[in-house]
């Protein structure tokens, strides 16, 4: 059977995340009922991270396998059209090796979480962003940033439920810049890794927001680090900030 990478963009609040679930919608149903208006299944799409309910991806990967041969450009467009009018969409499609993955063949991914500084409500990032009523600073947030980056036990940074093997993994970059955004000023936390833990990047977020608002010195990032104790950690940031953005492969299908 030939399989096709996809690469999608979804809004997180119209999902309870990306793994399918009796009930409520997913973005992996929506993509597997697509599919399954245009071969007969039943459909099995595996992704590159199992996103939270509200995370929203931009470049979120997942390959699906078809009866027939599809042409990518075709089989993106017809899936679209069938994705109507969810806010998913599939942005780029190539035809993969039967034996490709897009979960254990990612060599990386990369996230982003927005954090709005306002007292207002969010108009247009509604939804697409955690808004703080307080000034951040980012250059303290950078300091304990890096605090972070390397190879450690990540613990205390990571959720109860995860199920993963080993909390240890290697933080490749964890950058921290001030934009002024059209709705004021915005904080970026630039993530990425070969991979992530459960709520691993929501919860530095949180960290790293105590850090800014004054609260944490950027030393008690090392010392929560150290830890190795969820209690230790700072409040979870919410879904709605964080975007999956990129799944990195060697090669890249979509090249």
């Amino acid at each position: 059977m030939p399989r096709y990478a996809l690469r999608l963009e979804y809004f997180g609040p119209a999902f309870a995340g990306w793994q399918r679930q009796d009930g409520p919608p997913t973005v992996q149903a929506a993509l597997e009922a697509a599919l399954a208006r245009l071969d007969p299944g039943p459909h099995h799409v595996a992704a590159a991270g199992r996103t939270d309910a509200g995370v929203h991806a931009l470049g979120q990967v997942a390959h699906a396998d078809l009866r027939r041969d599809w042409d990518p450009f075709r089989l993106a467009e017809a899936l679209n059209a069938h994705l109507r009018p969810l806010p998913v969409a599939v942005t780029a499609c190539a035809a993969v090796a039967p034996g490709w993955h897009a979960r254990f063949d990612a060599v990386g991914r990369a996230y982003l979480y927005r954090i709005v500084c306002r007292r207002a409500p969010l108009t247009f990032s509604a939804g697409r962003a955690w808004a703080v009523r307080h000034r951040l600073d980012a250059a303290a947030m950078a300091a304990g940033a890096a605090h972070l980056v390397g190879r450690h036990d990540f613990t205390t940074f990571r959720a109860a439920a995860c199920q993963a093997r080993s909390p240890v993994r290697s933080l490749d970059r964890l950058a921290v810049e001030e934009a002024e955004g059209p709705e004021g000023p915005e904080i970026r936390i630039h993530a990425a890794a070969r991979s992530f833990l459960h709520s691993q990047v929501r919860s530095i977020a949180g960290s790293l927001e105590r850090v800014g608002a004054g609260a944490w010195p950027p030393e008690r990032m090392a010392e929560a680090l150290a830890a190795r104790n969820r209690a230790a950690c700072g409040p979870l940031a919410p879904p709605e900030g964080l975007w999956f953005v990129a799944a990195r492969y060697d090669p890249d299908p979509f090249a």
